[in-house]
């Protein structure tokens, strides 16, 4: 048996292969991950809630009937941290507010009995911005979350804890939920992968609504192989979420297998919109920098517009918040939610304190922003007209996906910022999902990969966006950016080491 754990973590799809060989033990891998929570996440807090027990005994289930000879499933007793959106049957889920403090659900959402039924163990749930309304992690019920790379800056959100726990190694995989950029951007400033799938293509069934045309559980992972191994987990039809599409999930792993080790034929959209004014300076560089390593790789660059784009903060912040005030009108503290201890005088005054002790600031921004677009004689002049937008929006893409098979951007215009430093600026927060908000309107998959470093030695992401259902070319030309390079493989506090 090798020594575990290693001075370097390997990739969970090495760790798979170790489980699978014998070599080393679901228990062994488990326990080196809670070892590394209790010593590293009181300076992250990346972590809402630990399920140890629970985890260790799925962890020993799993050896022991692998001990038998006995089939197990394709995660094969890896450990994976879940956004605490996402409901757990007898574990808390807070959605990070205090709204839902104690919650305890009655049942498991779909991408969890999922990933369980493929041989996952859940070791716990991951910090996040309070319903996922959040760029930075510091919108927590519970505390912010804070960047590995760096602990005085943020790690991005609203995945805050999902992306961070992968990048400081206390787990091989996480789920995380995006709605306007909430995986990928978190990923960006943290140096991992995280992946965006096509809305419908992961059930929302059991994931805690902010806006419902828009959410999406996607996974959060060291390389594109070990995101497309947890993906190809998770994803399929799901009759109990009526978004869901009907297409079976991709075999993501045969795509990864069968593509060529060059991108030659693969045309790669680089859209103007995205290396305009404002970014931040080295992260253009940085960006056409990969993609002159995909071009090295026989890729074809083409020139494309999103002539919409400029819309698309405007029209996300519109359609966002507008659902996200019908979904959170349910918390009244009546039947759902945390309930005043204070005396009232009327119902009226049970709602209103109710909802100001259980809702953070950010929260109810949104909720105002939302309910304001939807009220009387606003409708057709903010909600309606963000709708038409949004048409625009996709018809760009679907345009531009003429000329290209993927696109390739910046996840963000900025690299990780100190903690506080936005906080009193929610517009500039707002400002920072300009590159990841678009592809969500679309319903697109998307996909952000480590493409280097900052004059700070902060990560910097670069966004793939493929057309609807394109997960496999998605997957195909990321994988193939990281065999040629090693960013990937970088950790906090350390060179890559590691072989591609």
């Amino acid at each position: 048996m090798t020594a575990w754990p290693p001075s370097r973590w390997p990739t969970a799809w090495h760790l798979r292969a170790a489980l699978m060989d014998g070599e080393l033990t679901s228990v062994d891998l488990t326990q080196a991950c809670l070892d590394r929570i209790a010593a590293t996440d009181a300076q992250l807090g990346a972590w809402l809630a630990l399920d140890a027990e629970r985890a260790l005994e799925r962890a020993h289930a799993i050896d022991h009937r692998r001990a038998r000879g006995e089939p197990v499933g394709p995660l094969a007793g890896l450990p994976v941290g879940v956004k605490d959106l996402i409901c757990t049957q007898g574990l808390a889920t807070t959605a990070g507010s205090r709204m839902l403090q104690g919650f305890v659900p009655p049942y498991s959402a779909t991408v969890v009995t999922r990933l369980e039924a493929a041989d996952g163990v859940v070791l716990g749930k991951l910090n996040q911005d309070e319903f996922g309304m959040g760029s930075s992690g510091e919108a927590s019920g519970f505390g912010p979350t804070r960047n590995p790379w760096d602990p005085t800056r943020v790690p991005g959100g609203s995945s805050s804890g999902s992306a961070a726990a992968v990048a400081a190694e206390q787990c091989p995989l996480a789920l995380g939920t995006d709605t306007g950029g909430s995986v990928r951007q978190p990923a960006s400033f943290c140096g991992v992968v995280g992946l965006k799938p096509t809305y419908g293509r992961v059930s929302r069934y059991g994931v805690v609504a902010y806006a419902s045309s828009l959410d999406q559980v996607g996974p959060v992972a060291r390389t594109t192989r070990d995101a497309a191994l947890l993906l190809q987990a998770i994803a399929g039809h799901d009759p109990l979420d009526g978004t869901s599409l009907p297409q079976p999930a991709p075999d993501l792993l045969s795509a990864l297998a069968a593509a060529a080790p060059d991108l030659r034929g693969v045309r790669v959209g680089v859209p103007d919109e995205y290396f305009a004014e404002g970014l931040q300076p080295g992260i253009e560089a940085t960006v056409r920098q990969a993609l002159a390593q995909l071009e090295t790789l026989g890729a074809q660059l083409v020139s494309v517009s999103l002539p919409h784009t400029r819309f698309a903060i405007a029209t996300y912040y519109l359609i966002a918040t507008a659902e996200a005030s019908s979904n959170l009108a349910r918390y009244d503290g009546v039947r759902y939610g945390h309930r005043t201890g204070a005396a009232v005088a009327d119902l009226d005054e049970l709602y209103a304190r109710s909802r100001a002790e259980g809702f953070g600031a950010e929260v109810k921004r949104r909720i105002l922003l939302g309910t304001y677009a939807l009220s009387s004689g606003y409708y057709d002049a903010y909600y309606l007209r963000a709708q038409k937008v949004r048409t625009l929006i996709r018809r760009d893409f679907e345009a531009a996906f003429a000329q290209c098979d993927v696109l390739a951007t910046p996840t963000s215009p900025v690299t990780a910022w100190r903690l506080g430093e936005r906080v009193t600026d929610p517009l500039q927060m707002y400002l920072m999902d300009a590159f990841t908000v678009p592809a969500s309107l679309a319903g697109l998959p998307c996909l952000s990969l480590p493409c280097g470093r900052d004059e700070a030695g902060l990560p910097i992401g670069m966004q793939l966006i493929g057309p609807a259902l394109g997960e496999p070319r998605l997957v195909a030309v990321a994988h193939a950016y990281e065999r040629a390079t090693s960013w990937h493989l970088d950790r906090p506090g350390a060179d890559a080491t590691e072989a591609p």
